[in-house]
């Protein structure tokens, strides 16, 4: 910004450095999405940001889980880890924000050849 009128700099290439600080995860996700899709507005800046920090806590709970294991003893019998609800909220938060930044939105080529035309094709068609 322009200290003298406040207002944004035309021109000023904008950073591709996150906002904050992210854990490995976190940090991994943003120079991916980065790297493919430059978001540079504020909105998707933040959005993509939010997802980055839900990669890092996700990644968290995850080391817990591994290192608890999946199933915990308690007095009532074995129930799963209260961790692998969380995980799985944050992974669907992340999947969540990275369609509403139209990340997942891509047109998906068919694979193969295209198919044959059928049908009638008149006197003089091969």
């Amino acid at each position: 910004m322009d200290e003298n009128t406040k207002k944004p700099i035309v021109g000023k290439p904008a950073t591709l450095n996150p906002p904050r600080k992210l854990g490995e995860p976190g940090m991994e996700l943003w120079n991916t999405v980065q790297r493919e899709y430059a978001i540079t507005d504020c909105g998707g800046t933040e959005l993509l940001m939010q997802a980055c920090l839900a990669a890092d806590r996700a990644a968290a709970l995850a080391a817990v889980i591994d290192q608890d294991g999946e199933r915990i003893h308690t007095k009532s019998g074995i129930r799963s880890h209260p961790c692998l609800r969380d995980e799985l909220a944050a992974r669907s938060f992340i999947v969540r924000t990275l369609q509403r930044l139209g990340i997942t939105d891509e047109i998906v080529q068919p694979i193969g050849r295209p198919p044959r035309p059928f049908g009638w094709k008149g006197p003089h068609a091969d």
